[in-house]
């Protein structure tokens, strides 16, 4: 394989590897959905009602 093709590869797998390590970080250090979750206290939901 000439030079310039060794190149590509290496850069083209660098850039995946460098990718699927940035998705990785973000999706597990992202806080749940849970934990942002707010509502006011004072909400009727007629549940008594019926």
């Amino acid at each position: 394989m000439t030079p310039a093709g060794w190149a590509l590869m290496l850069i083209s797998c660098g850039f995946v590897v460098c990718l699927t390590v940035y998705c990785y970080y973000k999706v597990l250090t992202t806080p749940r959905e849970t934990e942002r979750m707010h509502a006011p206290i004072d909400i009727d939901t007629h549940d008594k009602d019926t």
